[in-house]
């Protein structure tokens, strides 16, 4: 994949703002499925769905803990989309 195809994968991941919502959220804490429904007043359903696509592009990691599955942020993944978005608007 080139760079080109990565940084648009990032928008693409992004473009839906209970996606940066989740993200915001999970960089404070992990939270179950529940839980982040409860806080973004949608259904664990939709949760899920979101969720999926944010394991897919290594945005978020998952921990089972007892009955409950808890997500957090993956940081590298954070850290290395940071670099690529400021590689694409660097005016340099």
């Amino acid at each position: 994949m080139t760079d080109s195809e990565k940084q648009a994968r990032i928008f693409k991941v992004l473009s839906v703002g209970t996606r940066v919502r989740m993200i915001h959220l999970l960089k404070k804490r992990s939270l179950c499925v529940k839980a982040l429904a409860r806080a973004l007043d949608i259904t664990p359903a939709a949760v899920s769905q979101h969720l999926r696509i944010l394991r897919d592009a290594e945005v978020v990691t998952a921990d089972k803990q007892g009955y409950f599955v808890h997500y957090q942020v993956n940081r590298k993944t954070l850290d290395e989309w940071n670099k690529m978005a400021k590689n694409l608007f660097d005016m340099e």
